[in-house]
């Protein structure tokens, strides 16, 4: 009968946590004890698990009867015991487990958690690194909580690390299948074999509010979001700046960027320059409109604000990472009569920018708006690619749901420990 049991050893100092004291018991009644304990390192895995095996006493185990595993394990000169109960509701001829160790321990100090002993790492000064070798007793106990003699493993068993770890052959296979589809569609968009792409309105639209804010006489304002530009949706949006800016140089529009860090406001000038010169209009460009204004969220929002009331652009771009400021925006340039297109992955904001903007590009199209809009193959067979992948992870969802149904019904252990797998391993 198999059993697993994961115990996890995490340290820094080591104290010793000493058996507990047995009553003294007349020697007829102990039960058998088990015998033939072995401890050997669990093969493909990243050196972290020794497994186990026993034989159970003779006429196997009778109801109420269980084992108590003690490790013991040698860190430098110290000793560190700790005991398991494991529990055998069963009869059977053989047992054995799994048991995580981590072989590379720190000094630490011990704390009782509960029913089970962890070494919490309290670093002092320096690191003090010990390979970490493990002796094991068991004993099994009767209903009355009567102990036998101890079995022993005959020598000290080291977990190592093997050259692969098959326990990621689930990841590996993953990686594969994702990695493969992206290069398959590349080649494909590189052959010149179209590639269709969803059409995206928000950038379908830009054409019409920068005509509109030309035939108004009015500017253009670009929000590149609050955050840095270390922030994803910061860099996201520098690629929509390009395209709106390169849009505004062909119908020589004026567009205003103002920004609340100054790395952003670097980056948005030499993108915005870089868009005029590819329309043909670098005479145009101006970067006295792309300035910096403040750190501070809501002194960067009044500010804005302000201006909108003020000059009253005809095209506002709310494109980036928002917060609590993405309503104050928004009602703002629906006051004045503004088109308003947004972009943001912030799912709180989200439903701000669909009630009080024009259009809006939500989470997944606003990162597809850089290929959409160069058309390289490189970024439309990654699209293209990463769609594969999405499909995977849901036809792996799906049959996990089916599964878990399945299992609670049929109350079948196979199903359950498929689905865990599904659920810890393929998923993570």
């Amino acid at each position: 009968m198999n059993r697993f049991l994961i115990v996890s050893l995490t340290a820094s100092a080591i104290a010793l946590a000493g058996p507990p004291q047995q009553t003294a018991i007349a020697q007829e009644a102990k039960p058998a004890p088990p015998s033939n304990l072995t401890a050997t390192d669990h093969p493909w895995d990243n050196g972290e698990v020794l497994d186990l095996a026993w034989d159970a006493p003779a006429g196997g185990n009778a109801d109420g009867e269980y084992f108590i595993l003690r490790t013991v394990a040698k860190v430098g000169d110290q000793i560190v015991t700790h005991d398991f109960k494991i529990i055998d509701s069963a009869p059977g001829d053989a047992t054995s487990i799994g048991v995580e160790v981590k072989h590379h321990l720190k000094r630490a100090a011990v704390r009782q958690l509960g029913d089970r002993i962890d070494f919490e790492a309290i670093l002092a000064t320096g690191e003090y690194k010990f390979t970490v070798g493990y002796l094991f007793q068991i004993v099994s106990v009767n209903a009355d909580g009567v102990r036998s003699s101890p079995a022993q493993t005959a020598e000290i068993a080291y977990a190592t690390m093997q050259p692969f770890d098959l326990g990621r052959l689930a990841l590996l296979c993953v990686t594969i299948i994702l990695c493969g589809a992206v290069i398959f569609w590349i080649r494909r968009a590189r052959s010149g074999k179209p590639i269709k792409v969803r059409k995206i309105a928000g950038l379908e639209a830009v054409d019409e509010a920068v005509g509109r804010a030309t035939e108004m006489g009015r500017p253009i304002l670009y929000v590149p979001g609050i955050q840095d530009i270390n922030e994803i949706q910061t860099i996201a949006s520098m690629t929509i700046l390009s395209h709106v800016s390169k849009t505004a140089a062909e119908y020589d529009a004026k567009v205003e960027v103002p920004t609340s860090k100054s790395l952003v406001m670097t980056t948005a000038r030499e993108t915005v320059q870089a868009a005029f010169l590819a329309a043909g209009r670098p005479d145009a460009y101006n970067k006295d409109l792309i300035y910096y204004v403040t750190d501070e969220q809501f002194g960067y929002v009044a500010y804005l604000q302000g201006m909108m009331v003020r000059e009253k652009p005809a095209a506002c771009f709310y494109m980036g990472a928002f917060f609590a400021e993405s309503l104050i925006l928004a009602e703002t340039g629906n006051s004045i009569g503004a088109i308003q297109i947004a972009g943001t992955a912030m799912p709180a904001q989200l439903p701000f920018f669909v009630a009080a903007c024009d259009y809006t590009l939500i989470g997944e199209e606003f990162f597809a708006a850089s290929a959409y809009l160069s058309g390289s193959p490189e970024e439309l067979g990654s699209l293209k690619g990463q769609d594969v992948g999405k499909v995977f992870v849901a036809l792996v969802l799906i049959i996990g749901v089916l599964m878990a149904t399945a299992g609670s019904m049929l109350d079948s252990p196979a199903i359950k420990e498929a689905v865990e797998y599904l659920k810890n391993t393929l998923l993570t």
